[in-house]
């Protein structure tokens, strides 16, 4: 009876100690888990890292704005380098007229020195008579007559319709005409078959002088 009942304590005592060491162990495990991922901590890491990370990139509207300010400002630079200017051109088209001094005096001519003719068969305010092989040695004069900035004509300029509705300019109603082939300077064709003849002007008709 005794030894029974001590081997029932015994027992007993065993079953104890079994169930404090899986208490035990149980506790302890659970302790390192909670020690080696903490939510809270991971939370608080997490948002400290990717506030990190958004102060150290900026933002597309940021980047945006500054390369936006660097164009302005490049820009504003480079129009700054380019000189304005003043010289303005006439339109396609235009024929400019200058007092031009020659061996015969101040006479018409074009922009490019070469002098111009009036014809003695025209009419004033009439059409063109030098036409065909005529006006393959002289040439009309044409496009939108336009004076030179520095000269001041005491007549008028007008265009005429000629063969084949080519607008000739035209000074004080008479048709202009160059002679083919002159070179710059040249009044050469002056009184030839006692018909052409240049347009006599003054050095006055200059506003600068020459």
């Amino acid at each position: 009876m005794r030894k029974s009942g001590w081997a029932a304590a015994a027992a007993g005592i065993s079953s104890l100690v079994l169930l404090l060491t899986a208490c035990g162990g149980s506790s302890s495990s659970t302790s390192t888990t909670g020690a080696a991922s903490n939510p809270a901590t991971q939370g608080t890491a997490g948002s400290s890292a990717s506030t990190g990370s958004s102060s150290s990139t900026s933002s597309p509207a940021s980047t945006a704005a500054a390369q936006g300010t660097h164009s302005s400002s490049a820009a504003k630079q480079s129009a700054q380098a380019q000189p304005s200017s003043a010289v303005s051109f006439p339109p396609v088209g235009t024929t400019v007229l200058i007092v031009l001094h020659s061996s015969l005096g101040w006479v018409m001519a074009k922009a490019d020195d070469v002098v111009v003719y009036t014809y003695a068969k025209d009419t004033k305010g009439g059409a063109p008579q030098c036409t065909g092989s005529c006006a393959s040695v002289w040439a009309p004069v044409t496009g939108m007559p336009k004076a030179g900035p520095a000269d001041t004509f005491p007549g008028t300029f007008g265009v005429v319709t000629g063969a084949g509705g080519q607008k000739q300019i035209t000074y004080d109603g008479y048709p202009l005409y160059i002679y083919v082939g002159a070179p710059a300077l040249s009044t050469k064709g002056d009184g030839i078959d006692g018909v052409w003849h240049v347009v006599k002007l003054s050095g006055s008709d200059i506003s600068s002088g020459t």
